[in-house]
């Protein structure tokens, strides 16, 4: 099992770097030109490999906590394991999946609304809400608060993923701006991923330090605030004769 669990990580990591290193590609160039879909399509593809990848590795992790990291450091018990690469892990997984799905049928659907509400994108809505709450509970218990902050993210995420898929007919140009937000927000939990679980390995003293794990989400949002300016000053545009 812990072989199993290593080839899992190690294929993780890599299909995470892609995605962390390709995500600049369509936010910073010129959106909807060719290199903006090509790379959108990669870092598509390398956010839902990561986010599944992620969903198996909480599993194994909650069935066996300590057999698939054996090489805590020193003060990380049972009870942390399960809680942040287990719950946490489990709730980023699928909000990455989530974010990646939604932000590419979003483009994908964009002249045919009706056709974002397949089973599967419903249903990773449902997902989504229902680990995050789960999260934070267990967070809750375990005293590791941080998951509860994390949570809230899950929560906005499937709620306004909702808001957007249930309204019968969506204002102009809205949908550009649900799929800068699910595809910058599944760039952001690359990011948070690497803070939240890499810091343990790699820097343990700023392990669950909420400045750590505020960078990538508070980058995230101002790029995310900025491009749907953008939006709304092209859609201005587009209606004012």
């Amino acid at each position: 099992m812990l072989l199993m669990f290593h080839a899992l990580v190690a294929i993780h990591i890599v299909a995470g770097t892609t995605g962390a290193i390709t995500f600049w590609v369509p936010v910073l160039g010129r959106k909807g030109g060719v290199d903006h879909r090509k790379w959108g399509k990669i870092f598509t593809l390398a956010m839902l490999i990561t986010g599944s990848l992620a969903i198996c590795m909480s599993i194994m992790t909650l069935i066996d906590p300590m057999g698939t990291h054996p090489h805590m450091p020193a003060g990380y018990d049972e009870v942390f394991v399960r809680a942040i690469f287990g719950w946490l892990m489990l709730h980023m997984g699928i909000l990455t999946v989530n974010l990646a799905w939604y932000g590419w049928l979003c483009v994908l659907n964009r002249r045919d609304h009706l056709a974002n509400r397949t089973p599967l994108n419903m249903g990773l809505q449902a997902a989504v809400l229902i680990a995050a709450l789960n999260c934070a509970l267990q967070g809750w218990l375990a005293g590791e608060y941080l998951m509860i902050g994390l949570a809230v993210v899950g929560i906005a995420t499937g709620v306004t993923n909702l808001v957007f898929l249930l309204n019968p007919k969506p204002a102009p140009l809205v949908w550009q701006k649900e799929h800068l937000k699910a595809l910058v927000g599944a760039g952001i939990s690359v990011y948070t991923a690497f803070f939240a679980f890499g810091s343990v390995r790699i820097l343990p003293e700023l392990a669950l330090n909420p400045v750590m794990w505020a960078i990538p989400l508070t980058t995230g949002v101002l790029m995310i605030l900025y491009h749907w300016r953008q939006i709304g000053m092209m859609r201005r545009r587009v209606v004012t004769p």
